[in-house]
């Protein structure tokens, strides 16, 4: 079962966000469930204090974040009189495909092979004996994303006049929370410090090279362009999560629902990607891990995004993300 949307602003006493008043600069902010922000920069003393710096100190700060949550006399500004921002610049973006399994099984019936006449549900019994053998046997696929790429979760996202055909891809974004490398599954959760939502925009026009097939896929070009991945609202520490592996995340396009899906679907859970990642990279704090987008994507409904479309986005417990696409404006 799909897990309910949570109504709150977030589940938990507190969230990181980086938010800026009119005409200032951005400051990274603990955000209370009432809709109020406290500046860390004043609350702890650090004028250069970003949400990136402190997550390289998290084990030893979240004390005080608590501390700051339910304190009374500390200076807070309503969310209502400030301007958010993307929570965080990370050093590293590391995405991930193919990871929801009705989402690939969809895929696996929709390109059959020429000549193959078998009922769509014998092919689809097939395709979910391949998921499982895949999240047993297998190991996850994952790619590297720009950090010039993100972009604040109530920004406008321009499309660029080359991209043919942009489409969404919500996500489940971990936020790492102190160094990680070679961790073992079974601990791949101590090293995350929160999460997040990103909206991982594609252009499927210029996913595969037609110049050079053989090289297969051209991420650069069809995942970054810049603002190409709304992040946030807010980083929610994984304390106040109960569960990442069963978590609603639901995009809505013009407030008509397009993927409502629970991370349970997912083929390689949270502890498995950060595991895998670590396998190879050495993560650092406040690098995201995007776990994949489910079934429902723009190439599902044959509806892909255009000038004015609002994409709203949604987790259980990390809030809402709200975009509009612009049409990039050539001379």
């Amino acid at each position: 079962m799909i897990p309910e949307p949570a109504s709150a602003l977030f589940a938990g006493p507190f969230a990181l966000a980086t938010l800026s008043a009119p005409d200032g600069p951005a400051f990274p902010a603990l955000v209370t469930a009432d809709g109020r922000a406290v500046d860390l920069r004043a609350a702890l003393g650090d004028e250069q204090l970003t949400v990136l710096s402190l997550l390289e100190r998290w084990e030893t700060v979240r004390p005080r974040l608590h501390e700051l949550a339910t304190a009374t006399g500390t200076d807070r500004t309503p969310l209502a009189d400030l301007r958010v921002h993307a929570p965080l610049t990370p050093r590293q973006v590391f995405q991930s495909g193919a990871n929801y399994r009705r989402h690939v099984i969809d895929l696996h019936v929709a390109h059959r092979a020429p000549g193959d006449e078998r009922p769509e549900s014998e092919r689809r019994a097939e395709a979910a004996a391949i998921m499982d053998r895949r999240a047993a046997e297998d190991l996850p696929y994952m790619f590297i994303g720009l950090p010039s790429a993100l972009t604040g979760p109530y920004d406008d996202v321009v499309l660029p006049a080359w991209a043919k055909k942009p489409d969404w891809e919500l996500e489940l974004a971990v936020v790492i929370g102190r160094p990680a490398h070679r961790v073992p599954v079974e601990e791949a959760l101590e090293y995350v410090a929160g999460y997040t939502i990103a909206n991982d925009l594609t252009d499927r026009a210029t996913v595969f090279r037609r110049d050079m097939p053989q090289i297969g896929t051209d991420w650069l070009r069809s995942k970054n362009a810049p603002g190409f991945t709304p992040l946030g609202p807010w980083i929610v520490p994984a304390e106040s999560i109960a569960n990442p592996d069963d978590l609603r995340v639901t995009l809505k396009l013009n407030g008509e629902t397009m993927q409502d899906e629970s991370t349970k679907d997912m083929i390689f859970d949270v502890a498995r990607m950060v595991s895998y990642a670590s396998a190879t990279a050495r993560l650092l704090p406040g690098d995201l891990v995007l776990t994949g987008s489910p079934a429902g994507n723009g190439m599902h409904w044959g509806r892909l995004l255009r000038d004015g479309d609002v994409m709203e986005g949604s987790i259980t417990g990390l809030g809402t993300q709200r975009t509009r696409c612009v049409a990039e404006v050539t001379a």
